[in-house]
């Protein structure tokens, strides 16, 4: 079962603060010496907690668990990110409703979204396609609006995912119009070898992750609309290797 963790935020804070300020109105005057009553006392105390977390993680940043290896090597999985809450725009809570428009994605941001299947999973990969751009897949090459996005063999490495033995695969550099990145590219895989061909609607946006082929992304399930974007990552600020049973001390403060 998934939580719906603003959802819950935002009635605790709802409730709190009607509590305290219930109790500051009508009966704190009353009330003189007397013991204050647990609820009432609970809610004061917590109001300001509630009310400084919804803030930050609403407006601000927000902390996300990397659970699979669709983002290697950029992310790792069990990679903990930084994303800002404001980079493509302020929404309000539980609502995603655009108050403010800050920013858009660009191509070669790391971004957090609602997969459009299912909006109560978070979903983060990389903007390969923008409003407008023809995107094409072919031979494990991107072309761009009729530009190939050229890649350079790095060294030989594996695709990690929990639980899951290692598969050997290749770490190349790609240059995604200037975004210099790594990919991951798995030479024996078994994913079919056919073209993707797409051009980018208005108002939404082309996902994919660096793990080229491992990854479920838009060239399997479609577009990501404007309105399910969360947020831009922006640093690692902790990672566990699950396979070691240890922190990778070297991944923190990576910024992406």
């Amino acid at each position: 079962m998934n939580l719906n963790f603003p959802l819950i935020l935002v009635i605790l804070t709802a409730v709190s603060g009607l509590i305290a300020l219930f109790d500051i109105l009508f009966l704190a005057k009353k009330r003189k010496d007397k013991k204050m009553p647990v609820i009432i006392d609970y809610a004061r105390s917590f109001f300001p907690v509630f009310l400084i977390v919804l803030v930050i993680r609403s407006f601000v940043v927000q902390p996300y668990r990397v659970p699979t290896g669709s983002l290697e090597p950029s992310v790792l999985p069990n990679d903990f990110i930084v994303v800002s809450q404001f980079a493509y725009g302020l929404r309000l809570p539980v609502l995603n409703t655009k108050v403010l428009n800050i920013g858009k994605p660009k191509r070669g941001d790391i971004a957090v979204f609602r997969f459009p299947a299912r909006p109560s999973v978070d979903f983060v990969k990389r903007v390969i396609g923008v409003p407008g751009d023809h995107i094409i897949y072919k031979n494990k090459i991107l072309f761009i609006n009729g530009k190939k996005m050229t890649q350079k063999y790095v060294k030989d490495s594996f695709d990690t995912e929990p639980g899951m033995p290692n598969i050997a695969a290749q770490v190349r550099d790609e240059d995604l119009e200037g975004i210099q990145h790594q990919i991951l590219i798995n030479a024996n895989s078994t994913m079919p070898a056919e073209t993707y061909d797409f051009i980018v609607p208005k108002g939404y946006y082309f996902m994919m992750g660096d793990n080229r082929d491992d990854s479920g992304d838009s060239r399997f399930w479609g577009f990501v609309p404007e309105k399910n974007l969360v947020g831009k990552a922006m640093m690692i600020w902790l990672s566990w290797d699950s396979h070691k049973f240890n922190v990778r001390w070297s991944r923190i403060g990576t910024i992406l």
